[in-house]
């Protein structure tokens, strides 16, 4: 089985973020996993064939994309794009307005990504790590495609939309395992 990952890295950095302040860890440790408010990821992961919920479904993952905004110049963009590239992931980085809370690019170019590879045939299961009710209808279309779409996200109170995991063939929550690689991580860096 073919697997593609879409991570919708706005949305996971701002309740990951959240996660962490409630947990009180300080992500500010690991500039290579988190950037504060463009992206952020799970240490010791150990590379993208060990994305949640990807491990679930058998077959080979053949890309990863990472999708978030930034403020800044194009100087900022690339070295945010290089920090996502050295993570596995295929970067899509879009400018943000100072002030703005989210792009609008990364929610809709996440979409038409995942309907066109859906379209094109290139992948039988997606596994979209998100958690707003907006992809509901992404979802939805993509199952009518005759695809696998695993959702995989932080569990209720941290983003989730309770539709999500209905509507999704699998859901995966990383809550527990955020924390604890987190944990470990920043322990790790302290010694």
């Amino acid at each position: 089985m073919s697997v593609m990952v879409f991570v919708d890295g706005e949305n996971l950095t701002i309740r990951g973020q959240a996660l962490a302040q409630a947990n009180s860890l300080n992500l500010d440790v690991d500039a290579t996993h988190y950037l504060q408010n463009v992206f952020i990821w799970i240490p010791e992961l150990g590379g993208l064939h060990n994305i949640p919920a990807s491990r679930q479904l058998p077959g080979s993952l053949l890309r990863a994309y990472y999708y978030t905004s930034v403020v800044g110049d194009e100087q900022k963009v690339l070295g945010v794009r290089e920090s996502l590239r050295r993570l596995q992931f295929d970067p899509q980085v879009f400018k943000k307005a100072s002030g703005a809370a989210k792009s609008k690019g990364v929610d809709i170019t996440l979409t038409k990504d995942m309907l066109s590879h859906a379209f094109l045939n290139n992948y039988e299961a997606a596994v979209l790590i998100a958690g707003d009710a907006d992809y509901l209808p992404l979802i939805e279309e993509v199952k009518r495609r005759g695809k696998t779409v695993c959702v995989a996200f932080f569990g209720p109170g941290f983003g989730l939309a309770p539709e999500l995991p209905l509507v999704a063939d699998r859901f995966f929550d990383f809550t527990r395992l955020f924390i604890e690689l987190w944990t470990k991580r920043i322990q790790a860096l302290k010694r």
